[in-house]
């Protein structure tokens, strides 16, 4: 069990250290990290939000986001895992009845995880939700669908899946990964994040007791913070991506890379051009991290006073982060290759994991959406939209 925020981040930055070593092996290989995702819930992190009430350390915004960061500066496929862990815990805090928290929670500092049955594939868009929840003669639902992109599912005890029930709202049932009719597929070929193991969820017809559907719909009637902590966590992994890959340069040019002869020096780390760009870099590295323990303390101030008011300032503040690491993450994994040199471009180090994952992570949510509310709210005073992705 861990009991506070210190503990939490000590943990986390001893982890990061573990994985960090066999990260790029299990990427090339595409082995997924059960192994390193068994050791990293029985240290009691992915419990961390559970509230004091409830036995939880109930740490703050700030430092989860924290613990994101370093774990992804390590392994951003393994952070990427407890992503919607940590989402589809907050959905129990903010709508769970107080019989489903104390299961719940329970379950969670038991050392059960939840995976992710969300997002559906050749749908009109986002949000257009087709799994459905029809009630059955004795009360309780049957869940029908197909899911995709399905993080975490295949490592789960429980898989929350969102789904609109027959008035059409939207709610989400905690659903046993060994449910009958639910099926886990390993289908997930993305060229980055490889070991997340984002594949398929089918539902046929599975069994759900009425008190394991949540009303989720009721998160978006009135001020929240929901999409603002889980889009903190996908900020904090891009600001990690940046982290990871700018430690790669150093260590590279510090050890590997020689000197263009026209600098005069005898090695690469005193080239002037060099030490410019690297300044430039950890400039935007910076920023990001900035930016992210920002966009995280607005979260906590609003967490102590939730009103219209508070909720926008975070899901504005958590917008700017988002848009921010994310190009950064992606401008530092691509500079490592120029400030490397040839050699780094070699198949066999691996080294473009950095940038795959980047990629492939930055297209969770468009920044160009994040940067229009952003200038509505600056510009207008108008609030950014309840819909869960701020």
């Amino acid at each position: 069990m861990i009991r506070d925020d210190a503990e939490a981040l000590r943990t986390a930055a001893q982890l990061a250290e573990e994985f960090r070593p066999g990260a790029s092996g299990r990427d090339a290989r595409r082995e997924l990290p059960r192994a390193e995702l068994d050791r990293l819930t029985a240290t009691g992190l992915l419990a961390v939000t559970v509230p004091a009430a409830h036995g939880g350390a109930d740490v703050s915004a700030t430092t989860l986001a924290e613990v994101f960061r370093l774990l992804a500066s390590a392994d951003a496929s393994l952070a990427q895992i407890p992503q919607s862990h940590f989402a589809y815990v907050n959905v129990l805090r903010q709508q769970g009845s107080p019989e489903q928290q104390a299961f719940f929670f329970a379950e969670v500092l038991g050392g059960r995880r939840f995976g992710n049955a969300q997002s559906e594939a050749g749908t009109k868009h986002l949000q257009d939700i087709r799994t459905r929840l029809s009630t059955a003669e004795d009360g309780s639902y049957l869940l029908t669908g197909v899911k995709n992109y399905s993080t975490g599912a295949l490592f789960a005890d429980w898989i929350p899946v969102l789904a609109r029930a027959e008035d059409d709202l939207l709610h989400v049932a905690y659903v046993p990964a060994d449910a009958p009719g639910l099926t886990v597929t390993d289908d997930w070929d993305g060229m980055g994040q490889r070991t997340t193991a984002s594949g398929t969820v089918e539902l046929a017809d599975v069994v759900v007791p009425a008190a394991h559907v949540v009303p989720h719909h009721l998160t978006f009637t009135g001020p929240q913070l929901h999409g603002a902590i889980a889009q903190l966590l996908h900020t904090a992994i891009d600001a990690g991506i940046a982290a990871g890959a700018l430690a790669e340069a150093v260590e590279f040019v510090t050890t590997r890379s020689r000197p263009w002869f026209e600098s005069g020096y005898d090695t690469a780390a005193e080239d002037p051009l060099l030490i410019q760009r690297f300044g430039e870099l950890d400039l935007r590295r910076r920023a990001a991290d900035a930016l992210l323990a920002t966009a995280a303390r607005a979260v906590d101030a609003a967490r102590a006073g939730l009103d219209d008011d508070s909720a926008a300032e975070a899901s504005i503040a958590v917008a700017a982060a988002k848009a921010y690491a994310g190009s950064a993450a992606l401008e530092i994994a691509d500079a490592l290759f120029e400030v490397s040199g040839t050699r780094a471009a070699l198949d066999s180090l691996n080294l473009h994991r950095h940038w795959r994952d980047a990629r492939t992570h930055t297209l969770h949510d468009p920044a160009r959406w994040k940067i229009q509310h952003i200038g509505r709210y600056v510009l207008n005073g108008t609030r950014p939209p309840r819909h869960g992705l701020l």
